[in-house]
């Protein structure tokens, strides 16, 4: 089975547009978990635009108690962001590539960038060092997954975009043939690696499925698709049906 961790980014979003404390993060986080979610994921950002520092302190204060559900926080590890993760020490850490004012993430780390990384197992080290497990947002490209263990890296995040992208297009054509086999060779060849496998971002429950016919996906990050689906057909609905295509 495949863990489903939700992002509550959206969550936090909604919130700050009012002003006040609602809706309240951990009481969502505590539907979630409710409903059968294997964990929760949260990216703060440098201007709290969505979840904020406090945030981050408050899931962690709740998580502790609730250790079968994991505990994931994104982002960019900046000197802030890594004493946050030793403040926290949530289940996993994914190093994303964004840059401060980034609307969302749109991209892998390129490693390929031999000081892009350095920088990268250098956090990764770190990661370990608090003994939270360290991963890494990566494109679908084998030239990228190659070098995966030098990073240090418990896992990677297959970034997924694309795959949503063209599936919504025509998940019938050769174009979306070739790139759903770059994920499948992508995955294959980071656990020939040692390297565990995540996926995430713009998974719903239309594509959901068909992504995980690749074997070894051991968890998926949903936020944006999942807040929304929830709009329509309800948190009760929308989750027992991530939760069927998981199993």
């Amino acid at each position: 089975m495949t863990a489903l961790s939700v992002n509550l980014n959206k969550i936090a979003l909604l919130r700050n547009s009012r002003g006040r404390d609602f809706p309240n993060v951990v009481e969502f986080a505590k539907k979630f978990m409710a409903l059968g979610a294997s964990g929760i994921t949260i990216h703060p950002r440098p201007d709290e635009r969505h979840i904020t520092r406090q945030d981050a302190y408050d899931l962690g204060r709740l998580l502790e108690d609730n250790k079968k559900v994991e505990f994931n926080i994104e982002g960019y590890p900046s000197n802030d962001f890594l004493e946050l993760i030793k403040d926290i020490r949530p289940t996993q850490c994914t190093l994303v590539p964004d840059e401060p004012n980034q609307l969302t993430s749109d991209h892998g780390w390129d490693l390929q960038d031999a000081d892009k990384l350095a920088f990268v197992k250098k956090s990764c080290d770190y990661i370990n060092s608090l003994g939270v497990r360290s991963a890494i947002f990566i494109d679908p490209d084998i030239s990228q997954i190659e070098l995966a263990p030098k990073t240090n890296t418990n896992r990677i995040e297959l970034y997924t975009e694309m795959f949503a992208s063209q599936y919504a297009q025509d998940d019938s054509s050769q174009e979306f043939d070739k790139l759903f086999e770059s994920y499948n060779q992508s995955a294959i060849l980071a656990q020939k690696l040692g390297i565990e496998v995540n996926a995430g971002h713009d998974l719903n429950l239309q594509n959901l499925a068909k992504f995980l016919t690749i074997d070894g996906i051991l968890e998926v990050s949903i936020g944006h698709e999942l807040t929304v689906e929830s709009i329509e057909l309800g948190m009760v609905e929308v989750m027992r049906r991530y939760l069927e295509i998981c199993k």
